[in-house]
């Protein structure tokens, strides 16, 4: 195959096999009472439709396809040049559930169940074949990331196996597997014909009442008072209550020219494989499709030959500047840029040295800032739907993506978690082009990196910093990013090997324990100072009643509390799931100050916002920006703040949850709330900007005499966790009720007022809950040598898989890890149920036994505080 690469250059587009097949140079729609052309004529364009979906490539026909399937049939979809003309018809083809997160599995899935069965049910044949696939592992870290990833598969009911290098030869026989360790198998994987499917699911929505338009170009979407009413072509406007973004590439672009600016952050990269000739022995089309990660390549069968491409270290991210390409052309070969690639393959499969190329194609994929793809209504416009920027998966997600942004649509909300996915996780500040250009280089190597737990992306770093960043870096932080924030993780003491600690990977005991150890030690018996100023952090006045009418709807928990006071609330949906996990302090009869994690910021603005009513004398302000967040945990931070404020800030002066605005040192203004977030004592200091670096430095002087020192977010991890304090975002979601995770005492249900959620509580209190939130501590494990759990990994119950862990964290105060997570039966869950059974958890198939508590509860701790040496799990009753 080397032999002829540069012999093979300049081979033209059409070589390309099945382009899209337009019968007669026109796109023949099932239905006979409205048409879709493809060629000179062309239909008059509609004055309205309820729905407009902008992009004719299998996402966008997928969206049309299930919104049809769910009984709109008022849409319209417009495609720029010819439908399927994108990235679709140079897409490779592989549907595969080999996917980072579970979500992209599980919506890989049934895009496989979907493109299976579309034959039958449209008559356009889709080149569904299934094949299978093997993810290689070079070594024993890619070989455990593999056996913790057919865990999780296993948790959602994919079929799959690890199995050894001599089974893979058995099922490709032009795998080398020398250098292997073994694979994953995943049976059910998949090859299609992509721009077969995509027609296939036009001819269907076509069939059930979508009109599809070719050379038809949105210019701009037009909003009104905040909501989409109507979207300006190259042709006219069109009126419309709903608009969908599923421009691919493009779709930054789109959002941008778009009357109110829409951020959509992606960014294009050039994307390479290659097409050889059929073999001398021609492939089976069945022959699995070959993920070699660590060779950072894929190999599919195609046409009695191959399909390979990659993921290079080195990307070529395009179209920075912007470029209204119609249809995406073969452009232009790279054989250098591929060589990497070219050589891995020929080592992999050493017999196509011999074979001949056909042709090497260069195609754009366009890339988010973290690797997941952009889908949800926008935060700023109504109406205004994403489905895009899909990494080089949008084939395997479009199926599921596609359903799940329908059922968004005409349900309210989709039927699974998809907030990993929402497009609400970012904001303006992730909308630089710049930025994005530099992460997508970032992120596109990634996509086949070996990504250890708790890594960190390298690139767009410091956008958003604490006035106290330069201050705590010289002592030692170590940094990771949420939401665009650096936060510390820990702190490296004088003299330490920082390339190490900055630089370990691992499945295994990190290099960083015994550092966070020293800061969850300090936190307990002396006071450790946490910037926590990422926080998201609202204000909300009225000039009347507005602001508590407002909260007591919107809130699980009673808020009508004294000024002062604090209150820990759910916001949930009709489902009676969180939207939101927060803490609201009363600042006056009038005023409310409310905190909410950091990555909740737009959307947590979207949804108070969404249900705020249209009264100019109530407001909503973000002021996250005005506050340094300084959290002190410890029992000497009451003796820090006494010295400072000349305050006493005994219990009894100062009690939980409350909130006194004060003076720290010189600065006055300080809202000080007796909270930790952990279950520890001490105290939150929320400090206007100005004012940080000053309280900042007094603190650390005055603290000397008590030990104080810096910590990071790992040790509050610890510490939460040990205490059984769940977090929005790794334990609570859409989908989580407070019922199922023992927070009942927080929600106003034997109150007579209403609240969002409150129904669907009462039902569920009367029915049952058929999942619970569990701590599980791991019992006979080894933290020296055993592989740690980090999340995701299987829960069984007396050997039945009954849910999996949400997070997890070795508790310096029991000497044990524990796993948080959820059980689940579809018959209910009574308690005992939990408490009785015998549990492991699976930690890349080894079984480890575990003890499970429900929430509340206090005794573990407690026992442990007085028999620490005798800790005896198996003695504790449960609660």
């Amino acid at each position: 195959m080397r032999n002829c690469v540069w012999g093979c250059r300049g081979l033209s587009p059409a070589m390309l096999p099945r382009l899209l097949q337009l019968q007669g140079g026109a796109f023949h729609r099932v239905s006979s009472h409205r048409r879709a052309v493809s060629g000179d004529s062309q239909p008059p364009l509609p004055s309205q439709a309820k729905v407009v979906i902008c992009g004719g490539g299998i996402v966008g026909t997928s969206v049309a396809y299930h919104l049809a399937k769910l009984g709109w049939n008022d849409i319209l979809l417009l495609e720029q040049g010819r439908l399927g003309a994108g990235t679709t018809r140079m897409c490779a083809g592989i549907v595969s559930v080999a996917k980072a997160i579970s979500i992209e599995s599980q919506m890989a899935d049934y895009s496989n169940s979907l493109y299976q069965q579309l034959e039958e049910e449209t008559g356009v044949n889709t080149g569904y074949v299934k094949t299978g696939s093997l993810c290689l592992a070079q070594n024993q870290d890619r070989f455990l990331s593999l056996k913790r990833l057919a865990s999780r598969l296993r948790v959602m009911g994919i079929n799959c196996s690890i199995i050894k290098p001599k089974e893979i030869s058995k099922l490709h026989s032009l795998v080398n597997i020398h250098d292997l360790v073994g694979a994953l198998h995943l049976p059910g994987d998949a090859v299609v014909s992509p721009p077969d499917v995509n027609r296939a699911l036009a001819v269907s929505a076509a069939g059930q009442g979508v009109q599809i338009l070719e050379r038809t170009t949105v210019q701009q979407v037009l909003v009104e008072k905040g909501h989409v009413t109507a979207v300006e072509t190259d042709r006219g406007p069109i009126s419309c209550e709903y608009f969908v973004n599923c421009a691919g590439q493009w779709g930054y672009e789109l959002g941008q020219a778009s009357e109110v600016k829409v951020s959509i952050p992606l960014h294009g990269c050039e994307h390479f494989y290659l097409l050889s000739k059929p073999l001398k022995q021609p492939l089976p089309s069945n022959t699995p499709v070959v993920m070699d990660m660590d060779g950072r390549i894929y190999v599919r069968p195609w046409q009695g030959g191959v399909l390979s491409g990659g993921f290079e270290k080195n990307p070529k991210p395009i179209f920075t500047e912007g470029r209204n390409q119609l249809e995406v052309q073969n452009m232009q070969e790279d054989w250098d840029h591929f060589e990497p690639m070219l050589s891995a393959l020929l080592r992999r499969m050493p017999q196509l040295e011999s074979e001949e190329i056909q042709q090497l194609v260069n195609c754009p994929e366009s890339f988010t800032p973290d690797m997941r793809c952009l889908m949800g209504e926008t935060p700023g416009v109504h109406g205004y739907f994403v489905l895009a920027g899909m990494n080089s998966s949008g084939l395997a997600l479009a199926g599921g993506a596609g359903r799940y942004l329908a059922e968004w649509m005409v349900y309210g909300a989709p039927t699974a978690n998809v907030w990993p996915l929402d497009i609400k996780r970012f904001g303006n500040l992730q909308s630089s082009r710049t930025f994005l250009r530099h992460r997508v280089m970032e992120v596109m190597p990634l996509l086949y990196e070996l990504k250890v737990p708790r890594w960190d992306y390298q690139t767009g770093r410091q956008l958003r910093t604490s006035p106290l960043y330069d201050r705590l870096d010289t002592q030692g932080a170590r940094w990771m990013e949420k939401h665009g924030f650096e936060r510390p993780k820990y702190f490296v003491p004088a003299g330490k090997d920082l390339l190490s600690l900055d630089h370990s990977k691992t499945f295994y005991k990190p290099d960083w324990f015994d550092l966070v150890g020293s800061e969850v030690k300090c936190c307990k018996e002396a006071v450790c100072v946490i910037d926590m100023s990422s926080f998201t952090k609202f204000e909300l006045t009225s000039t009347g009643d507005q602001a508590l009418d407002y909260l007591q709807f919107l809130c699980a928990n009673d808020v009508d509390v004294p000024v002062g006071h604090m209150v820990h609330t759910g916001m949930l949906n009709e489902r009676g799931g969180y939207e939101n996990d927060c803490s609201v302090v009363r600042l006056s009869k009038n005023s409310f100050f409310v905190i909410s994690p950091s990555d909740q910021q737009v959307h947590c603005w979207s949804w108070m916002k969404k249900h705020m009513p249209n009264d100019p004398q109530l407001h909503l302000e973000d002021v996250s920006w005005k506050y340094t967040a300084l959290n002190l945990i410890g029992p000497r931070a009451t003796d820090i703040l006494a010295e400072l404020s000349y305050v006493s800030m005994t219990p009894d002066h100062f009690p939980s949850m409350f909130c006194k605005e004060m003076s720290v040192g010189y600065a006055n203004g300080i809202r000080v709330m007796r909270m930790t977030h952990t279950g520890e004592p001490g105290f939150m200091l929320y400090i206007p900007i100005e004012y940080a670096l000053h309280v900042y430095n007094e603190v650390m002087s005055v603290g000397q005499k008590y030990g104080v020192r810096n910590a990071g977010y790992y040790a509050l991890r610890s510490l939460r966790i040990e205490k059984f304090f769940a977090f929005w975002g790794q334990d609570l979601d859409s989908f989580t009720t407070p019922l199922e995770c023992g927070r009942e005492f927080r929600v106003k249900l034997d109150s007579d007022m209403d609240f969002v959620g409150r129904e669907a509580l009462l039902r569920q209190r009367q029915e049952g809950v058929a999942r619970r939130f569990v701590m599980l501590v791991l019992e006979e494990h080894d933290t020296e040598l055993d592989l740690w759990p980090w999340w995701g990994e299987p829960i069984l119950r007396n050997k039945e898989m009954v849910g999996s862990t949400t997070s997890s964290a070795y508790s310096y105060t029991l000497e044990r890890h524990v796993c948080l997570g959820f059980v689940e039966t579809p018959g209910g869950l009574a308690a005992d149920f939990v408490t009785r059974g015998d549990y492991e958890v699976d930690i890349a198939g080894q079984l480890y036994a575990a003890k499970a508590k429900l929430y509340p509860f206090s005794s573990l701790l407690s026992q442990q505080r007085r028999r620490k040496d005798q800790l005896d799990l198996g003695t504790l009753t449960p609660e």
